[in-house]
């Protein structure tokens, strides 16, 4: 009976300090690293979810500015383009009325630069009044302004020769939305669009923001993205716009988070989760997450005061933030605990 009870007293020391001499060899000294626990603001994690979405500023929607049959159509979605370059060619009646309204554009201001200069010649030979001469400068005007006119219609629909016109790019960017078909008949009143443009280089990750959070995010937070695609990179951005309205179907606030995409990784639609992190308004005794060792369901650090006085301590934790471990109870300011290898010490007193 003696026997049994020494070995369950032994089971029972696992966890508790131990009154035998333990001293720390000085290669063990030499191996750990040691942090001194101090007050610090607590910092806090926000999880949202979000979708990729080129940057309005650098996207750009093509509508059908003139009806007609699709004759051509150079790109697929997912392609890169530069400004200028010819998207698709349509055929279009209205191109050739265009032209034949150049046509008498042209016309009109040969009859009228004729009928100027015999008005001028008349009146210099005192056989017209000087009315007559300007009513002749004035069809000159009106003949050129139309001409004018028409000329800025063959810039803006970028007309080719024949009943052909080109729909081209205004910007730079990758083909992100098509829906255009060879030989389809356009309306040019429609309000479909025909293609969408964007530059990706930078993104923006647009996440929803319940109304019980809002208080929690600001301009400026720094924010982590991840995606399904490649579910081990973060990317880093910060909050960079608040849609101050609330969605009333979602109940939701929205914000922007700008990222950096120069390797194209980040594609328009992404489902992206995105963990925002703020500081809370209050403090905590602070050390880093590796000081932290978990045991028997319970955490503990290894507080180092010399080679020869190393303890064992429970503590209270209250969350675990980006490499930081705030501590609620079981740790004091200005005390030195083992962030590096405390494990090893942690045996070594407890078994």
């Amino acid at each position: 009976m003696v026997l049994v009870f020494l070995l369950i007293a032994c089971g029972n020391k696992k966890n508790e300090p131990t009154n035998v001499a333990f001293v720390m060899s000085d290669t063990m000294l030499k191996k750990c690293q040691y942090t001194k626990a101090a007050y610090m603001d607590i910092q806090s994690d926000l999880k949202l979810f979000g979708k990729v979405k080129p940057d309005n500023n650098r996207s750009a929607n093509i509508y059908s500015v003139l009806g007609g049959s699709v004759e051509k159509i150079n790109v697929e979605i997912g392609d890169y383009v530069k400004e200028g370059q010819i998207l698709a060619t349509i055929r279009s009646s209205e191109v050739a009325t265009i032209q034949q309204e150049k046509l008498n554009a042209l016309a009109d201001i040969s009859v009228a630069k004729k009928n100027l200069q015999r008005t001028k010649d008349l009146y210099e030979g005192k056989l017209n009044s000087e009315k007559d001469m300007i009513a002749a400068q004035r069809d000159l005007d009106v003949a050129e302004a139309e001409l004018a006119r028409i000329n800025e219609l063959y810039s803006i629909f970028s007309l080719a020769g024949g009943s052909t016109y080109h729909i081209k790019a205004p910007i730079s960017g990758y083909i992100i939305r098509k829906d255009i078909s060879p030989n389809e008949i356009l309306n040019k009143d429609a309000e479909d669009i025909l293609f969408s443009l964007a530059e990706i280089k930078d993104v923006w990750v647009v996440a929803n923001v319940n109304e019980s959070d809002i208080s929690n995010v600001a301009l400026g937070y720094d924010a982590d993205v991840t995606t399904i695609a490649y579910p081990d990179r973060i990317y880093k951005g910060k909050v960079d716009k608040i849609l101050n309205a609330i969605d009333p179907v979602t109940k939701a606030m929205q914000i922007i988070i700008k990222i950096e995409n120069s390797d194209m990784t980040l594609k328009p639609e992404m489902s992206t989760i995105v963990h925002v992190h703020y500081t809370e308004d209050r403090k905590l005794i602070a050390v880093p997450s590796s000081s932290i060792i978990f045991d028997e369901n319970r955490n503990w650090v290894v507080v180092f005061r010399s080679r020869n006085d190393v303890e064992v301590r429970k503590v209270e934790l209250e969350k675990d933030i980006n490499g930081t471990a705030f501590i609620k109870s079981g740790l004091k300011d200005g005390e030195t605990v083992i962030s590096k290898n405390g494990l090893f010490i942690y045996d070594a007193l407890t078994d």
